[in-house]
């Protein structure tokens, strides 16, 4: 860009159009980028955007997967909610969430607590408590937990040492969701981790300016800890709940691929699993998933403007 004077007395600025080497060289520049992201584009096109759209179309068809799709509007919807067993896993997953979530961020918030005091073996204690997060999802680990909550099994020991004979939980319509949930929580050390770095973000001169004005313990927890480690709070919350909405595989594992007894794990994704894959409804298994998206959407929406009551953040507050 230069600064020329036109015949008024006035200054424009001028663009000059760049060399041409200049403009191979970005060319070159830019088709290097495209190449490297390639493999990303063309992941996300057919496995992430492709069979999105494909399942939007599902949704308002009749599809079983071996005959082509025929449209048929709203049918799908109106069905879903027509549904005493579709109605059923939104209650199960809604009171699954309800249940897990909070406990495990409290579990891990409190380990993470102790964590974050220095001592002898913090390394070794932080990695045993974080292990269980990179396994709980696995195949294996849902075959142990069935088998740990199983009649005359570890848990059903216990219970009976301590007075308590309500059998094996896996095996109880009134229990199996619980095990779900005992399952999610020993999982807490992904956000044990993230609750220790915002802990360790936490300026001590704050608590010591706390414990001069003769704040105890848990004034200090409630009224320095928690407003310093909100937007952390409201992370791991945020990220726990929409993983819990989209709970399967232990769910399908614990309950020996049944999502029972009596439909009482049956979850929402073990419902949408039996619609699409076991009856071959596709449509209707694509407007489940559609729902999910959208519930997910709204809970994630409620989250973020419920934000502004409890959420402190740094820059805000200067």
């Amino acid at each position: 860009m230069t600064l020329v004077k036109d015949p008024p007395g006035r200054v424009r600025a001028r663009h000059l159009a760049a060399p041409p080497a200049f403009r191979r060289r970005d060319r070159r520049d830019n088709l290097a980028g495209y190449l490297f992201m390639s493999p990303w584009i063309a992941g996300f096109l057919l496995l992430t955007a492709g069979p999105m759209i494909a399942s939007l179309y599902f949704a308002f068809t009749d599809y079983n997967l071996f005959n082509t799709p025929s449209w048929i509007g709203l049918d799908n919807f109106t069905q879903m909610f027509a549904d005493p067993r579709w109605r059923k896993s939104v209650e199960v997953t809604a009171k699954y969430v309800v249940i897990g979530t909070p406990l495990k961020l409290l579990l891990a918030l409190g380990v993470a607590l102790l964590l974050a005091r220095n001592g002898r073996g913090q390394g070794f204690y932080r990695a045993a408590f974080y292990a269980p997060s990179l396994i709980g999802a696995s195949v294996t680990v849902g075959f142990v937990w069935r088998a740990l909550f199983s009649d005359d099994a570890i848990v059903d020991r216990a219970q009976s040492l301590l007075g308590l004979h309500a059998g094996g939980w896996v095996g109880d319509p009134e229990w199996v969701l619980y095990s779900l949930a005992a399952l999610t929580v020993w999982q807490f050390g992904a956000p044990m981790v993230i609750f220790l770095a915002g802990l360790k973000q936490v300026p001590r001169e704050l608590y010591e300016a706390a414990a001069v004005d003769g704040a105890g313990p848990l004034r200090r927890f409630w009224s320095v800890t928690l407003p310093m480690i909100s937007p952390v709070l409201f992370f791991n919350v945020l990220l726990e709940t929409i993983h819990a909405f989209q709970i399967f595989g232990s769910a399908y594992v614990v309950s020996n691929a049944t999502c029972g007894p009596a439909d009482s794990a049956l979850v929402y994704t073990c419902y949408l699993y039996q619609k699409g894959f076991k009856e071959a409804q596709m449509g209707f298994a694509s407007a489940m998933a559609w729902m999910l998206l959208v519930a997910v959407a709204l809970v994630t929406a409620v989250l973020f403007w419920s934000q502004k009551r409890w959420v402190h953040y740094e820059e805000a507050a200067r």
